[in-house]
């Protein structure tokens, strides 16, 4: 590869560089001591985030690991039992922190081929009042879960249920406004309409935003301050974190509605892709495209035959690529080159 080509990184969409405007607004941010509270860029973004969601509070941590397990942490106690989905983050991908450091035992469900939990799953899931059983307290969702974007009345039906049954109500928003920009129309309404089924919600900034660091978690004021307990328990509390909350603050302003070209990016990605033999490509809501190539492929050759050709991405058991701002539309379709050629002629 010509050390003049630019890497095409598309492992995910939290690789991005904050832009020149956003690390201008980092340096002019005024700072304070978050940990005793008078950081005024933090408490300005926590007073944004949670306005713009509707919710009482909000509380700034350093990742949407950390903020998912502040909220499952803040809404359960030892013994209580949260219900999830195989294959959401807060089960999969987070390292069990629920069951270790809160021990919070998970009731995972299978998730439909559109991301949700079957309806009649959740109830058959949720446990009678009884000592042999952990306490059913929450469900928890993701959306975007893997991309897609979950239904409107899917969520009013989901939460409906939860609470009808005395459980709160959880969302793993990290992509929140990937969802809310597919949607179409305003994506604040949107992302306004999704929190307010949810009892909380976490957001994060590093992913589609384009922030360096950080996640929000949005709810009621008493489940708030409980998290900000929590958070300081596990290590997250920063001192002059308003360098990192100013960035978080000029993505909410300046990077929501340009998702939308990350997106149509995705569907550009999907389409060149399509076609090859031994490829199914998955058509993308959002900004990530899976793709599955027949068995007997090493996925990891084909993810090291394009690296070597400066197109990144990942394949632990499919190939997955995420496009953010990083990425433009004359790099799509110089990855689809690359990854056509590979896709059709290796043998791995």
């Amino acid at each position: 590869m010509s050390s003049t080509l630019k890497t095409i990184d598309l492992r995910s969409d939290t690789v991005t560089q904050p832009t020149d405007a956003m690390r201008a607004a980092m340096m002019a941010a005024p700072l304070g001591d978050d940990v005793f509270g008078d950081d005024p860029s933090v408490n300005a973004l926590q007073d944004h985030v949670a306005a713009l969601l509707g919710k009482e509070a909000a509380l700034y941590l350093p990742t949407g690991t950390q903020s998912n397990l502040c909220a499952l942490m803040a809404h359960c106690a030892r013994g209580d039992e949260y219900i999830v989905g195989q294959m959401q983050h807060t089960y999969r991908w987070e390292a069990g922190g629920a069951a270790v450091l809160g021990s919070i035992q998970p009731q995972p469900l299978n998730n439909q081929s559109d991301g949700t939990l079957a309806l009649a799953d959740i109830e058959a899931a949720i446990k009678p009042d009884d000592p042999h059983f952990a306490r059913s307290r929450l469900l928890c969702l993701e959306n975007t879960i893997g991309g897609k974007v979950l239904a409107m009345d899917y969520q009013r039906a989901a939460t409906a249920l939860a609470r009808s049954r005395g459980l709160s109500a959880h969302l793993d928003g990290a992509r929140l406004f990937n969802a809310a920009v597919a949607m179409g129309g305003d994506p604040m309404v949107n992302a306004r309409q999704i929190a307010d089924l949810y009892d909380s919600v976490s957001v994060c900034f590093s992913k589609g935003l384009g922030a360096p660091v950080g996640s929000a978690l949005v709810g009621s004021a008493e489940l708030i301050a409980r998290a900000r307990r929590i958070r300081k328990m596990a290590g997250g509390a920063m001192r002059q974190a308003g360098l990192l909350a100013a960035a978080a603050r000029h993505a909410l302003d300046h990077h929501v509605a340009r998702l939308a070209e990350d997106h149509a990016n995705a569907r550009l990605l999907a389409e060149g892709l399509s076609g090859l033999p031994g490829v199914t490509v998955v058509p993308p809501d959002t900004n990530i495209v899976f793709v599955d190539i027949d068995k007997g492929r090493d996925p990891q050759a084909l993810v090291n035959a394009a690296a070597a050709r400066g197109v990144r991405f990942t394949g632990l058991y499919r190939l997955r690529f995420v496009t953010h701002l990083d990425v433009n539309r004359a790099d799509i379709e110089r990855a689809v080159h690359v990854l056509r050629d590979i896709l059709s002629t290796s043998k791995a």
